[in-house]
């Protein structure tokens, strides 16, 4: 372990939203963390550093978790949080260039990072990793199609990868958070191909979408859930705080067809 008492973490996108919130918790629990950003200002959190990070490409990978390693010497907990969405819209809005961009941040940065840590933890014989999933990676969202699809496949890397790695002392998560009340939803990008028949329908379930995040959590939520999933002795392989909860169990016990009504009727679709 690190100076201080607890280990290291590491968690990106950590400039604002959950994964600040996290950064933050963890340190407090005692982590020395680091928190990564593709442009980190001077913030004004004192419990952790931020360094310059951009998950989509190999050599800032590979140069961010060398860097943590020669500065520490090890890497106890990664937090993969960096990622964006597009705002609601049909799934024939976006391009191809922009489910590749979506599919590059989301799944293919977490698979980056993932692969850069994991040697290190092999060779310690501990650690842990938590992705940051999302409701929508096991109850898929109407005009959402991209951004629930990515978090189907970190769900899916993440059981499969816990698997293949439990038996050498290392751990793999997914919280999978509903709603959360963060700047995210604030800078979804625009679908780069819109279509006038989808018009309407985009404003509207760009409204309600609005209108749940009002009354929402905040990321202090996930933040908690992650901070346990990852002091814990026997960390569970999934999570889903505050809503996310309740409605997995719905996905996993009401029958199909009232689902989907149920979908259909909160979007007002």
């Amino acid at each position: 372990m690190s100076k201080s008492g607890m280990g290291v973490a590491l968690v990106t996108g950590a400039s604002s939203g959950i994964g600040e919130a996290t950064a933050d918790l963890l340190a407090k629990a005692g982590y020395r963390v680091f928190g990564t950003s593709r442009r980190p200002a001077s913030s004004a959190n004192e419990r952790f550093e931020m360094l310059t990070l951009d998950v989509t490409l190999d050599a800032s990978v590979g140069a961010l978790v060398e860097k943590v390693i020669q500065r520490v010497g090890r890497i106890d907990v990664l937090v993969n949080n960096a990622g964006f969405g597009v705002a609601p819209a049909g799934a024939e809005e976006s391009s191809i260039e922009q489910a590749q961009a979506i599919f590059d941040t989301n799944f293919m940065g977490m698979v980056r990072m993932t692969r850069a840590v994991v040697p290190y933890m092999r060779q310690q014989g501990s650690g842990r990793i938590i992705n940051i999933g999302s409701v929508l990676g096991f109850l898929p969202m109407p005009y959402m199609a991209l951004y629930s699809a990515t978090k189907h496949a970190v769900a899916g890397y993440s059981e499969a990868l816990d698997h293949e790695l439990r038996t050498m002392g290392i751990r793999v998560s997914v919280v999978e958070p509903a709603y959360i009340n963060t700047s995210f939803d604030a800078n979804l990008i625009k679908p780069d191909a819109p279509l006038d028949v989808y018009g309407a329908i985009r404003s509207g379930v760009e409204r309600r979408v609005k209108e749940v995040l009002t009354g929402a959590d905040g990321p202090d939520v996930v933040a908690k859930m992650v901070t346990s999933a990852a002091m814990s002795r026997h960390p569970k392989m999934r999570y889903a705080p505050g809503l996310a909860r309740r409605m997995r169990f719905l996905r996993r016990f009401a029958p199909a067809s009232v689902l989907d009504a149920g979908v259909r009727k909160d979007l007002r679709l």
